[in-house]
């Protein structure tokens, strides 16, 4: 009889044990590495920020973190949502086994990393200028923001390109690897911030070739693996090219997706544009709130990438009846996950805040952020996990529609209309609870529709 540990040792090693075995475990063994490569990737952005604060000061900071992420998120997250049908499918052709359509997606997914990164280079150092200046990122900043933008954007394609070669492995049920070259990255990009800022004083340009140089490597390192790897999904440089019929099924699943981005990251545009009316200090305070919060986010999208590829592998295994528990498990999983960090923010936002900074009036404004905005988290959590099942198993047109209505317009119309009748900080942080609790309120409604239809309709006959 198998021991418990021998057990715990197989799912680890094998890709294929996510249409398998007990679910929560499954999950869960998925979820850690995704877990700490985003934590890891997160800390190429925070290492910047708090090296950028501590040597360079807080307009730095506010050059650095506020209004530029916003403008790389406009760019890129596009093409991730796209590029994210490519994950669906290849992990929906390998829990089918189709070793052929996996070959033919992996290197049809490549070939639009390369494509998509050489457009986002352009535009990217370009109309940086422009993006900022729309935002109205002060002028005592301006110079800053757009050097340390053009500078990020010119290396972005290693960027682009790890992160698909990180799916195509997440999709096929492996998540350690990725981690490991996430963990290679992050030492060397915090390495290479002191070298650049505090020993060769290269300024806020330094945090920008610390962080596309350790991009760079990362790229090498998932390249190499899917190279020498022997499955279905090994790249092979002659054979990237745009197969037809796979790239108009990663644009039918991936473009809603990257619309959904855009009027995400729309949406906080204009969130920035309103931030940026209450001057500095609640710039740099919001700039470090969005690398504190981005513990929650990179565990929410954990969850949400996990469940994810837990529902792709196993709708493409017809196991629908696999896919409806994983749902509910992972959603109390995330659940408790959320309460905890919650928690741990309560007790230690100073603590967090004053890695950043020691401006005691940019420290106040942060936990004044902090204190609304955190304890709301618990409304999102259901986006996430439905919309990530829902994509899954292929659909992904309906969770934009919902996701732009629910949270983007919104947002909008709140910032619209709320702030100039009550033009306080507080009525802009309220855009965000106001519109996760809504559009949790229409996922699960349409979960609940999906899974009584379509679902019962392609369960798998015994």
């Amino acid at each position: 009889m198998k021991t418990g540990a021998y057990r715990l040792r197989t799912l680890i090693h094998s890709s294929t044990a996510i249409t398998e075995g007990v679910i929560w475990q499954q999950l869960l063994l998925f979820f850690f590495p995704i877990l700490f490569g985003t934590f890891f990737q997160q800390l190429y952005n925070t290492a910047d920020a708090i090296i950028v604060g501590r040597f360079l000061g807080k307009e730095a900071l506010s050059a650095v973190g506020g209004g530029t992420g916003t403008v790389v998120n406009l760019l890129i997250g596009f093409f991730t949502g796209l590029s994210s049908g490519g994950t669906v499918i290849i992990s929906q052709f390998y829990g089918a086994k189709n070793k052929r359509d996996v070959s033919r997606a992996v290197h049809t997914t490549i070939a639009l990393s390369i494509a998509g990164g050489a457009v986002i280079t352009v535009l990217g150092v370009f109309y940086a200028p422009w993006m900022l200046k729309l935002l109205g990122t002060p002028e005592e900043i301006l110079t800053l923001a757009v050097s340390y933008t053009r500078i990020f954007f010119l290396g972005i394609l290693p960027t682009i390109i790890y992160n698909m070669g990180a799916g195509i492995l997440r999709a096929i049920g492996d998540s350690r690897r990725p981690l490991y070259f996430l963990i290679v990255g992050t030492v060397l990009n915090i390495l290479l911030d002191f070298l650049f800022i505090a020993v060769f004083k290269w300024g806020v340009e330094g945090a920008a070739f610390a962080t596309i140089g350790s991009q760079f490597i990362t790229m090498i390192l998932v390249c190499r693996c899917l190279m020498k790897s022997h499955e279905s999904y090994r790249l092979i440089i002659k054979e990237i090219r745009f197969d037809p019929a796979i790239l108009k099924r990663i644009i039918q699943i991936g473009f809603p997706a990257g619309l959904q981005s855009i009027m995400y990251t729309v949406s906080n545009l204009i969130i920035q544009a309103n931030v940026n009316a209450f001057g500095t200090n609640t710039i740099a305070a919001w700039a470090a709130w969005g690398k504190i919060d981005s513990i929650f986010w990179m565990t929410i999208n954990s969850f949400g990438i996990a469940v994810t590829t837990f529902a792709g592998q196993n709708f493409g295994a017809q196991k629908l009846d696999r896919v409806r528990k994983g749902v509910v498990q992972c959603f109390l999983m995330a659940g408790i996950g959320t309460g905890l960090l919650l928690v741990l923010f309560k007790l230690f936002g100073n603590f967090f805040y004053r890695l950043f900074t020691t401006d005691e009036a940019v420290i106040e404004e942060g936990l004044k952020i902090l204190n609304f905005i955190a304890p709301t988290f618990i409304t999102y959590i259901g986006i996430e996990i439905f919309s990530g099942t829902i994509r899954g198993c292929g659909k992904s047109l309906v969770p934009t529609l919902l996701t732009c209505g629910g949270v983007c317009v919104l947002r909008i119309v709140w910032l619209s209309v709320a702030v100039p009748l009550k033009p306080v900080f507080t009525t802009v942080c309220a855009a965000y609870p106001i519109s996760w609790i809504l559009t949790t309120l229409l996922f699960f409604v349409y979960y609940l529709i999906l899974s009584k239809r379509d679902f019962r309709s392609r369960q798998k006959r015994p």
